[in-house]
């Protein structure tokens, strides 16, 4: 068996039966007994690994080559002999605040699933664990493989919203304390979270459509007791989307609130170098009226002139310091 396959078996009455050697006795003896399929499992397959898989499964071209080359938008594709759906799963690194974001393709058809799993996010070994598990689950067929894999994938966008949700409510703090932090860190930080909701945005709202779809009928190969489920993970997805929107709105919120606050703050800074320009001009002004060299001037040669300049300067400044500290420039 390729290395690139994960893991591979045969399914029959909602219960494990055999990892198989050779695809094609698989399939055909799962296609025989009826109620079974086969499952395998592929992590970032070449196009010669790949082609195996390809022609024991007749798999359209169309849906291999996007399979193989990855970066798809979250999509359902109904061909003669297959279904294939495009998932975006999505990794949060608390530590770095970035979002990943993985691809898996699902492939089913008569008696058989394909999952392609590219990047490090979306590994299904514990979608596989859980559905060994759940036999009733696991007897609707290929459809069950396409719920879970679904279920897993939304279900993680609402955990990973959450965190985002947390990391959010720190930065609005950060925003709003009194001191305005390190006004050009926060924004590249607003900035830099806003990209991460995009990001996550791209993997959440096109993916309405595919399983709004799946929840009806009229799409062949999906199991018609298995409609529920993906209505179920279509309200889960709802509360995703409704999760992203909120964020980014939170965040835009919090963008303007930044940029208003820095404009305030530049005001009062505007309004403390006028005052004491003032203050310093007056002081300045009467200094270079009596530094001319003119002989007639008043209280030039007076005894104590100098020491009269020098109050009427004081009063002078500590007139204005008292008017602006009064009006809160100061």
């Amino acid at each position: 068996m390729p290395v690139v396959i994960v893991d591979s078996a045969i399914y029959k009455g909602g219960a494990r039966v055999s990892g198989p050697e050779d695809l094609s006795d698989a399939l055909e003896e799962a296609r025989a007994t009826g109620d079974a399929f086969l499952w395998v499992g592929m992590h970032e397959p070449t196009e010669k690994e790949f082609e195996h898989v390809r022609s024991e499964f007749g798999l359209h071209p169309l849906a291999v080559e996007d399979a193989l080359t990855a970066h798809q938008r979250p999509k359902l594709e109904v061909y003669d002999d297959s279904l294939f759906v495009v998932l975006k799963p999505v990794v949060y690194d608390d530590d770095l605040d970035t979002v990943t974001t993985g691809e898996l393709m699902v492939f089913i058809g008569d008696s058989f699933v394909v999952t392609v799993r590219h990047g490090e996010g979306g590994a299904l070994a514990a979608v596989r664990h859980r559905l060994e598990h759940e036999p009733q689950v696991l007897r609707h067929g290929p459809t069950a493989v396409l719920y879970a894999v679904a279920d897993a994938v939304v279900d993680h966008y609402i955990d990973v919203a959450a965190e985002l949700q947390a990391d959010l409510e720190e930065l609005e703090a950060e925003v709003f304390q009194p001191n305005g932090g390190d006004a050009k860190n926060t924004a590249s930080r607003i900035y830099n979270f806003k990209r991460q909701v995009l990001e996550f945005r791209r993997a959440t709202a096109p993916l309405m459509q595919p399983m709004s779809r799946l929840s009806v009928p009229g799409v062949p190969f999906v199991h018609e007791h298995a409609r529920p489920f993906f209505r179920d993970v279509a309200d889960h997805l709802t509360k995703a989307n409704e999760y992203v929107e909120g964020l980014d709105r939170l965040l835009s919120d919090a963008l303007a609130a930044h940029l208003a606050q820095m404009g305030v703050r530049q005001n009062d800074d505007m309004r403390k170098i006028s005052a004491w320009a003032a203050m310093a001009a007056v002081p300045t002004m009467v200094a270079g009226i009596y530094g001319m060299n003119f002989d007639h001037m008043p209280e030039l040669h007076t005894r104590y002139g100098y020491e009269v300049v020098l109050v009427v300067m004081g009063l002078i400044v500590w007139g204005l310091h008292r008017m602006f500290k009064r009006r809160g420039w100061l």
